[in-house]
């Protein structure tokens, strides 16, 4: 006597199986921001923080780089600009070379 056994007694499936279609669009992943921020140290003074602020941050006025400064100042840290890493990188040595405290670039 001959016996035939299913599929389903070796696991397969009985089905085809039919692979998703692939997509013709392009997922595009933008490039992550960078944070550059100023640290608040015991010896750079409230007037060469701002004016390195304005100097060396594009369309930074005057009285955003005094509110930047005081937030250095009183909470310990200001995030002062947040752009593609390029730039910030330059902007975070320009500062650094300034004399100012800086935090390690970060992801915003």
């Amino acid at each position: 006597m001959v016996t035939t056994l299913s599929a389903n007694v070796y696991g397969m499936a009985t089905a085809p199986t039919v692979a998703p279609k692939q997509s013709d669009q392009v997922t595009r992943k933008t490039y992550p921001n960078y944070k550059v921020i100023v640290l608040n140290d015991d010896f750079n003074t409230f007037q060469h923080v701002t004016e390195c602020l304005m100097k060396y941050i594009p369309g930074m006025s005057a009285d955003r780089a005094w509110d930047l400064t005081n937030q250095v100042h009183y909470e310990g840290q200001a995030i002062v600009w947040v752009g593609p890493q390029e730039p910030a990188e330059l902007y975070h040595q320009q500062l650094r070379r300034a004399g100012l405290t800086m935090a390690p670039l970060e992801a915003a």
